[in-house]
């Protein structure tokens, strides 16, 4: 079992920079993929950022690539988001989620089988 805890959202103008961090509790969180996902309203979930176990191999949805990057300290069971020249189209709940067992990148969304209850990012133009 892993449970999740994101904090570091907020209200934030046009052009200015966030970082989210998702605190894991459990066993399992260093030997899993993890991912950064979001949902505005009226959409669907969609991926932001993914990391594999170890953190050497990264994926991000076009929309924020050169943005944002995703990291993770295993130590501190803890997955990172910076998120810099935010854009009021960034404005979203952000989820993130583990996939345990999972040693590379996870694409999917419905193979991530733990999810934090998530914060909202607002940005204003």
């Amino acid at each position: 079992q892993v449970q999740l805890v994101e904090s570091g959202g907020g209200l934030v103008q046009a052009g200015g920079s966030l970082r989210l961090s998702c605190a894991a509790s459990g066993r399992t969180f260093s030997s899993g993929a993890m991912g950064w996902f979001r949902q505005a309203p009226g959409k669907e979930r969609e991926v932001v950022a993914l990391i594999s176990w170890g953190g050497g191999l990264t994926y991000y949805s076009d929309s924020v690539k050169g943005r944002f990057t995703i990291s993770r300290d295993n130590a501190k069971n803890t997955v990172y988001l910076q998120m810099n020249n935010l854009k009021p189209e960034d404005t979203a709940v952000y989820y993130c989620a583990a996939a345990p067992g999972r040693y590379t990148i996870v694409r999917a969304i419905n193979d991530y089988n733990y999810w934090g209850q998530g914060t909202q990012v607002t940005v204003s133009s």
